[in-house]
């Protein structure tokens, strides 16, 4: 059974902060160094302050990023840069953007949700997690005792989407709005009447909800909750309860984009070999040669490994041959998935990701345990900035995915199994500091 409950969140007083769009950031974990340091010249209240502090050489136990935005968080309560909504509240979002030239939204819910170990079964995780990024968020939050940014987590709905329950709301007159550099505009409605509240708990009750995006952020909620001493864990106290963003499965406006794996790290014999080792498995063809523009021949090259995924597994590989924009079909898919551990369940093994890092990594290139994945694969939804990164001998190799279907991604959680990190880019994520969650 799910728990979800209200909160009163803390939201930037535009009065002093001025433009909301100059002091929401994404996640953490998708904010670049160049990235960062934009974000602390555009507003001196902008919240990477507090999501993504700056280290300094000086900085020691006593004076470090966590100290500091835990002393500038304490220092903008204080100053009225972010008031407390003073009624418990489930905040309504839109997501307002274009994707390939067309207009589209999606809607998530934010709430709270009670923590609970992955083994109960109500909230469900859906990939592999790293020890590091778990270490700096859980010093984030012992610092400074907040949720800054929202968990994503999808829940099935048969039938309607997030709208449907709220037919009240007047979707011209958000309470807020601010927008991104990526042009998302991010709507908030704040839901404080109380028979509404009761009614959407309740809504959510029977659910469970899958994290689509925040592991590490849940994990390390987790994490603070049981270092918490004389906590009861069954009472509502918020320190039992993280910030999620839930998402209807119905909603047609979400996307799902594949992320795509660089490689580098190969050693030159391994990588001279590669070719003739992946044609035992695999067809290798051409895709988008001659002439055009490197956007259209990559527009061409991913239209064509989508077009192929729908029947069959397959993947993009650039650098394999230089400039040359490849796709890997295999000769016999069924037998590529017997290579995989028998133990795992059929919608796992029939995961585009679980063969490339089964076969393809583990096998033909020896990535084969976390440490040697942390050294050798970086991570991006963006295909054109992996082409560039092979080009300008940033990485050898750079594998293309297509997505993984949400009905895969539920499937494998319900069996008790993880795909394998970064197997998924929900977009566009929720924006950091539309509203914050206080755990005290």
């Amino acid at each position: 059974m799910t728990h979800a409950q209200p909160f009163r969140g803390l939201r930037y007083n535009l009065d002093k902060v001025g433009d909301l769009s100059s002091v929401i950031t994404p996640p953490y974990d998708v904010i670049s160094e160049t990235e960062q340091h934009d974000y602390y010249e555009r507003n001196p209240f902008n919240l990477i302050r507090l999501e993504l502090g700056k280290k300094f050489p000086d900085d020691n136990s006593r004076h470090n990023r966590y100290t500091r935005a835990a002393a500038t968080l304490e220092e903008w309560i204080r100053d009225g840069v972010l008031l407390r909504d003073e009624r418990p509240a489930y905040y309504l979002m839109e997501h307002r953007f274009s994707h390939r030239g067309r207009k589209r939204s999606y809607w998530c819910l934010i709430v709270t949700i009670r923590l609970e170990e992955f083994n109960t079964g109500a909230v469900r995780a859906t990939e592999i997690t790293m020890n590091a990024p778990i270490e700096d968020r859980l010093n984030l939050i012992r610092a400074c005792h907040v949720n800054l940014s929202p968990i994503m987590g999808a829940f099935v709905q048969k039938k309607g989407d997030l709208l449907t329950l709220l037919p009240e709301i007047d979707l011209t007159r958000p309470d807020t709005s601010g927008t991104n550099d990526s042009g998302v505009t991010f709507n908030l409605w704040v839901i404080d009447e109380e028979s509404k509240v009761r009614e959407l708990t309740e809504f959510l009750a029977d659910k469970i909800i899958y994290i689509a995006d925040g592991h590490h952020r849940y994990t390390t909620a987790l994490a603070y909750r049981n270092e918490q001493p004389g906590l009861d864990v069954a009472s509502n106290d918020p320190r039992n309860f993280v910030m999620m963003a839930l998402i209807s499965s119905n909603d047609r406006g979400l996307i799902m984009l594949p992320t795509h794996r660089l490689i580098r790290g190969i050693k030159p014999d391994r990588l001279a070999s590669l070719k003739e080792e992946l044609a035992r498995y695999f067809s290798i063809r051409e895709v988008a040669s001659g002439s055009g523009d490197s956007r259209e021949k990559l527009d061409i090259w991913t239209e064509a490994l989508a077009k192929e995924g729908k029947r069959n597994a397959a993947f993009g590989i650039y650098g394999l041959e230089s400039g040359k924009y490849l796709l890997l079909i295999p000769h016999d898919v069924s037998a590529l998935r017997d290579m995989l551990p028998a133990e795992r369940p059929l919608a796992w093994r029939e995961l585009d990701v679980s063969l490339l890092h089964g076969v393809i990594l583990q096998k033909l290139l020896g990535i084969d345990d976390p440490q040697k994945e942390k050294e050798c694969l970086e991570y991006s939804p963006d295909d054109a900035e992996l082409v560039r990164k092979v080009d300008d001998g940033g990485a050898q190799l750079a594998v293309f995915l297509n997505p993984v279907p949400i009905s895969s991604v539920a499937a494998i959680a319900d069996a008790g199994y993880r795909m394998p990190q970064k197997s998924t880019y929900f977009y566009p994520k929720p924006a950091a500091g539309m509203v914050i969650n206080p755990l005290f």
